[in-house]
């Protein structure tokens, strides 16, 4: 008993984890000891099966860890441990970051999310819509068509502006994307939005969730209303208050780099062109759709703020209405909102603003409705579970089987709460 005690005690030592909700301590859910043990049976096993070198997760319910573990190493050519400190490529954690930024602003009446992108980047008041078309020989040629309505902050929050991922076959306007080879950038926030913004949607706004670039627009406007650098300002505003002193875009002390997570040395493609980022290598983009790097403390602090409604240690980073807003679905049937053949978030599942948001209950499960979550291309993963008063983050380094690990623990994790 009194190691569980110390353990626990080390924990919020750690994290700096604080803020439960008044009544949360009545959630009707909580975690047997029986159901975490085969969450950590499943986790070694993969690590014995060489799937990845380590993982942390931490399941973190009324302010207070009650689970966390170290698995593994960090790195199977140094072989030192997974600790702690070690640092994660999060990618596409960065967004909610991104999101909660943009947010602040619109609490401050500085953005509206009905705001036209065009307001903060005029380029965007050019931008057409690439649409396909056979000609009379049957050759496909690319026709550009005007906006039936400009892009709007709302769109880059939800994934509607038309902005996608580029990859090969994926049609013409994607194809545009990735021979523009974005993803391998080093301009500046406002470089590269001026190269996006020479690029046809592929969409009308509005009209399809598309996960794409959405949020490196959303920093780049983050920059303009603020005069800031992404960075500078998310360091002013969140980061340096909250205590994610190890979030960056990269690691400028040499004296970290042995603290870096790995993932194998054969499961490094995050796509056919792109394997995952040397974050030793300083880089100008600071890419706030999926550029950042960090902790599990430090993304434990983040997350629960949120569950907070917005506050943590006894200050106020949003509002608890607009929390409760951007974890709410923005895409739903009433929106007539389409959803693209990769819809990441899954048939049970909207998405808010910056979150994928749980809508209903898939089969076969009793997963909570309101759960918010998304995950980075790099295998890291994190959920909040308003219902439960609980949140859990998974850091590990796995591009190849992000998706399969992810939906295993989920599973897990909620049968150990009896869901």
């Amino acid at each position: 008993m009194f190691g569980r005690r110390a353990l626990v005690a080390a924990l919020v030592l750690l994290f700096g984890v604080v803020g439960a909700k008044a009544g949360s301590e009545r959630a009707a859910h909580n975690l047997s000891p029986e159901g975490l043990a085969k969450v950590s049976d499943y986790i070694r096993k993969e690590i014995a099966a060489g799937t990845f070198p380590g993982a942390i997760l931490l399941l973190q319910q009324h302010g207070k860890p009650v689970y966390y573990e170290n698995f593994g190493v960090r790195d199977v050519a140094t072989e030192l441990s997974m600790s702690a400190d070690t640092i994660f490529r999060l990618y596409s954690m960065s967004k909610p970051v991104t999101s909660i930024m943009a947010m602040m602003l619109v609490e401050e009446g500085k953005l509206s999310l009905d705001d036209p992108v065009s307001k903060y980047i005029p380029a965007f008041a050019g931008m057409k819509v690439g649409v396909e078309k056979k000609a009379e020989d049957g050759k496909v040629a690319l026709a550009l068509e005007p906006l039936e309505r400009p892009v709007a902050i709302k769109d880059l929050l939800r994934h509607t502006s038309g902005l996608p991922y580029g990859y090969q076959g994926g049609g013409a306007v994607r194809e545009r994307y990735a021979d523009a080879n974005l993803f391998n950038s080093e301009l500046t926030n406002a470089d590269f939005v001026a190269k996006i913004a020479a690029l046809p949607l592929v969409e009308q706004p509005g009209t399809v969730w598309d996960y794409g670039f959405s949020t490196d627009v959303l920093g780049r406007v983050v920059e303009v209303i603020s005069g800031k650098t992404l960075l500078q300002f998310e360091k002013e505003r969140l980061l340096d208050p909250l205590g994610m002193t190890e979030t960056a875009f990269f690691i400028a002390d040499p004296a970290k780099f042995q603290r870096i997570a790995e993932p194998m040395p054969g499961d490094r493609n995050i796509n056919p062109t792109t394997q995952v980022r040397d974050i030793r290598r300083p880089t100008r983009w600071e890419s706030g759709g999926g550029g950042m790097v960090g902790t599990i403390g430090d993304y434990a602090r983040f997350a629960q703020m949120l569950l907070n409604g917005g506050t943590y240690d006894g200050r106020r980073y949003l509002k608890p209405e607009t929390i409760a807003l951007m974890a709410s679905d923005h895409i739903g049937p009433e929106t007539k909102i389409a959803r693209d053949q990769n819809y990441y978030p899954g048939g049970s599942s909207g998405f808010g603003l910056g979150f994928a948001v749980r809508t209903s209950v898939p089969s076969g499960t009793s997963w909570p409705l309101g759960e918010y979550r998304w995950d980075g291309v790099g295998g890291t993963f994190f959920f909040i579970d308003p219902e439960d008063d609980l949140f859990g983050i998974f850091m590990v380094q796995t591009p190849s089987q992000r998706g399969r690990i992810q939906l295993a623990l989920k599973t897990l994790i909620y049968q150990a709460m009896g869901r």
